[in-house]
């Protein structure tokens, strides 16, 4: 079997960019984990893939495209009603 072509010592997970209603994808490498549309959705999401003890706001494994982890665009009209 062949060796990873990037081969790291610990999960790439990605929250991607905002889709049109503010929720961002989240994947772990190439598995989908889910559709996050809050900070704590995307702390669930790794709980439920036992990635708990990553810290979301904080890690280096983390890659936030689009925005940070604050960075929840159209959802805030929501949240306040």
């Amino acid at each position: 079997m062949a060796p990873p072509a990037h081969p790291t010592q610990h999960p790439h997970i990605v929250v991607h960019a905002p889709a049109l209603d503010g929720s961002r994808r989240v994947t772990w490498d190439d598995e989908n984990l889910g559709v996050a549309s809050h900070l704590d959705d995307v702390v669930e999401l790794l709980r439920l893939a036992d990635l708990d003890e990553v810290e979301v706001e904080e890690s280096d494994i983390i890659e936030w495209q689009g925005g940070g982890p604050d960075d929840w665009p159209g959802l805030s009209e929501h949240h306040e009603q």
